[in-house]
């Protein structure tokens, strides 16, 4: 039986590099499918978020030839929050001729892009989705611009790392069957709060496939009674706090992005009257 192999290749240039690398590996596997994903031009700290955004969606092996200090952190720093393996494409090459031939390995230490305020803004607005993702950090959620509640496979991590590269500083926060949710969710004034709901069927679909990739048989995971129910608890969570609720079963995370960032709009203008 074949197996199938999300690979993500990222490239601070036309992406021939790390495709010669990924093409002549591959073909030394037997009974590999690869569903290969592709990132070139890579060369601002603005385009990270984004790119992490779709490795959370359909997680796999990353490779780069992201040399750039900076850029070469956010994401390293990204797979290992998403718990991604990732390897940079010319490693262990450089540093095996660095000890050849006892020389000194000299990256480039900045993307030499133009730093201005919304560039800052977008830095910090990635880091700050990093660290409040999946639930972490779920005690300090204050300095949030929004926090998007839902169950699990409710697209809440894609969703946020979207904003991020909009320089919205986004938490994520997981509901979990048979938990209270965090306290530091239902104490927080400050962030807008939005919960995510998606239709059970739709749900059960991703979970299947989900468990598949695992090789996991967790029933509970994804048994569709329970699942409806936890679908409906987490709604009736969303109603009782007065939470906006967008539901994602059809709609894209571009478009569910969109329609946060305008409840983001809509409530600094009201805040503005």
């Amino acid at each position: 039986m074949s197996k199938t192999l999300v690979l993500h290749l990222v490239s601070h240039a036309s992406g021939e590099l790390v495709e010669l690398l990924a093409r002549n590996a591959l073909n030394q596997l037997e009974g590999v499918q690869v569903e290969r994903r592709l990132w070139k031009m890579v060369r601002h700290l603005g385009q990270i978020p984004e790119i992490l955004g779709e490795i959370a969606q359909s997680p796999g092996y990353v490779l780069h030839s992201i040399s750039h200090t900076d850029l070469r952190q956010a994401l390293e720093d990204g797979c290992s929050r998403l718990l991604v393996p990732y390897q940079f494409a010319l490693e262990p090459l450089i540093s095996h001729l660095a000890e050849y031939a006892d020389a000194a390995v000299h990256f480039h230490n900045s993307s030499r892009d133009a730093f201005d305020e919304d560039y800052y803004r977008r830095v910090e607005a990635m880091k700050y989705t990093l660290a409040h993702d999946d639930g972490i950090a779920s005690d300090d959620l204050d300095s949030a611009d929004v926090i998007v509640v839902g169950v699990s496979r409710a697209t809440k991590t894609p969703t946020c790392m979207y904003l991020a590269s909009r320089g919205i500083k986004a938490a994520n926060v997981p509901l979990v069957p048979f938990s209270q949710p965090p306290m530091g969710l239902l104490k927080a004034r400050g962030p807008l709060i939005v919960g995510l709901t998606v239709d059970p069927t739709r749900l059960a679909r991703v979970r299947s496939a989900r468990l598949r990739a695992w090789d996991n048989e967790d029933s509970q995971y994804n048994d569709f009674s329970a699942l409806r129910k936890e679908v409906q608890d987490a709604r009736r969570l969303f109603v009782a706090r007065a939470w906006p609720v967008i539901d994602v079963t059809h709609r894209s995370i571009e478009q569910v992005s969109s329609m946060i960032i305008d409840l983001l709009r809509a409530r600094a203008k009201g805040a503005d009257l």
